[in-house]
């Protein structure tokens, strides 16, 4: 199987003192081989690691002592050694179908991996899960993981999975659940197929069967220009006010029997529906904000100065490569580009915030006192659909709104739609016509660079 490779070591370090290079590959820590950055970083917190490393031909012995628990101090080159276990599932709902062709390749894998689930909150199906699997989520207590359930009746999951074993796999939540681990489900709703009467019977199978369930996100599908399913299409405003309605419901007989709300409809239903967002106490901590859950009264609650837990993440973010140090990668530090200035009203400089179509009906109230901000939609042109979030808007899209508008103006991109400072479709962010600042995507930093 492929070894980790070394990509960066931090000076001063233990990794360093004790000799090791960016490029080195590690055959072995204390005799094993890690499969996974979560094996690593097992093996890395003991007070003597004896690494195997290959240099350019050579094989060396690598001791590194330090206090347990202290960061080795080696960034490693993937989350995932071995081989990603990829998804064998045919959902005609996948974004992965619906991306065009002449991307990176890496957008293009299809995962249904646990460890993905428990380092990034990537969702997992669980049809490729096995007792081993269970076995080790238990015993190294991998928790929280995330995992789509759908529908909760056989059939009807099999059939939205295309994959005869997804009528059984939920027998594996069931198992996770009875071993103490936290689990967050997922149900990409989509019209005619999961929503109406088997929407209720799948919360009504939730109740019954997985009330241990930390969350359940109700999550609308997107449709992109290059779906090929004729039976996907998205939800009407009247069909996403059904949806609200169920969610709230249910949300009611959750509360009364179990004590919380346990189910939560995504940020989009509202918008769709033209209804206002529920409070902010609503959400508790946020568990699923990346999924689109609470993400508007999170960003709000940041602008307003306060606190939310949790890790940010990023669509796709995952395939790039993960750190050695830590669970959960962060998202690249922000690019600051050169800034073209000119006096604005009272003394400010312009400033053009630039966000996909949904961002900007949550952010144009947040700054409607602001004479000197103007928000920037970006219609996604690239996917078209109904593909309005911000994280997957496009370099070519901001390049064509970015023309229309005047040079000497500020711009902010948050750097949610990049990853390693490229947008989905390769557009580098130092290739815009316009130089742009990034700013990290939550409501504490934006107001600081407004500031």
């Amino acid at each position: 199987m492929p070894l980790p490779q070394v990509v960066a070591v931090a000076d001063p370090s233990p990794a360093r003192l004790a000799g090791m290079l960016p490029g080195d590959e590690i055959r072995s820590m204390n005799g094993q081989v890690p499969r996974d950055v979560i094996e690593y970083q097992l093996l890395a917190d003991e007070p003597l690691v004896e690494l195997e490393v290959g240099r350019g031909g050579l094989d060396l012995l690598v001791a590194v002592e330090k206090r347990a628990g202290e960061p080795l101090g080696l960034e490693v080159s993937s989350a995932v050694f071995d081989r990603v276990r990829t998804c064998d599932n045919h959902c005609e709902f996948c974004f992965i179908y619906q991306l065009p062709k002449g991307m990176r390749r890496t957008l293009y894998l299809k995962d249904d991996d646990y460890r993905l689930s428990f380092l990034y909150g990537n969702f997992t199906t669980l049809t490729r899960f096995t007792e081993l699997d269970l076995e080790r989520v238990v015993s190294e207590r991998l928790s929280p993981l995330y995992v789509s359930i759908h529908a909760t009746d056989p059939d009807v999951r099999a059939r939205m999975l295309r994959n005869r074993r997804g009528a059984m796999s939920l027998r594996w939540l069931r198992a996770l659940l009875d071993h103490g681990i936290e689990v967050h489900g997922q149900i990409v709703v989509c019209p005619g197929l999961n929503d109406g009467h088997v929407l209720e019977d799948t919360l009504s199978g939730v109740l019954e069967r997985f009330p241990e369930l930390a969350t359940v996100a109700a999550v609308p599908l997107g449709v992109s220009r290059f779906s090929t399913e004729e039976a996907m299409r998205p939800h009407t405003p009247g069909e996403a006010s059904a949806v609200l309605d169920t969610v709230s419901c249910w949300q009611e007989i959750f509360d009364a029997t179990l004590g919380r709300r346990l189910v939560y409809a995504a940020d989009e239903y509202y918008l769709l529906a033209g209804r206002p967002f529920p409070s902010t106490e609503d959400y508790g901590d946020f568990p699923q904000r990346e999924n689109g859950i609470g993400m508007a009264r999170a960003f709000e609650r940041e602008w307003e100065g306060g606190e939310v837990a949790g890790e940010r993440g990023g669509f796709f973010r995952w395939v790039e490569g993960a750190p050695g140090e830590g669970y959960r990668g962060p998202r690249a530090t922000p690019v600051q580009l050169g800034r073209r200035r000119r006096a604005g009203a009272g003394g400010r400089d312009p400033v053009g915030v630039l966000t996909g179509e949904y961002g900007a009906k949550v952010l144009g109230p947040l700054l409607a006192d602001r004479s000197d901000v103007e928000v920037v939609p970006v219609p996604n042109s690239f996917f078209g659909g109904n593909i309005a979030v911000t994280g997957l808007i496009t370099g070519a899209d901001v390049d064509a709104v970015l023309r229309s508008r005047d040079a000497r103006w500020r711009y902010l991109l948050p750097d949610v739609c990049l990853s390693n400072g490229r947008f989905l479709d390769g557009t580098a962010v130092e290739a815009l016509s316009v130089p742009v600042e990034v700013v990290p995507t939550d409501g504490r930093s934006l107001r600081a660079a407004l500031a």
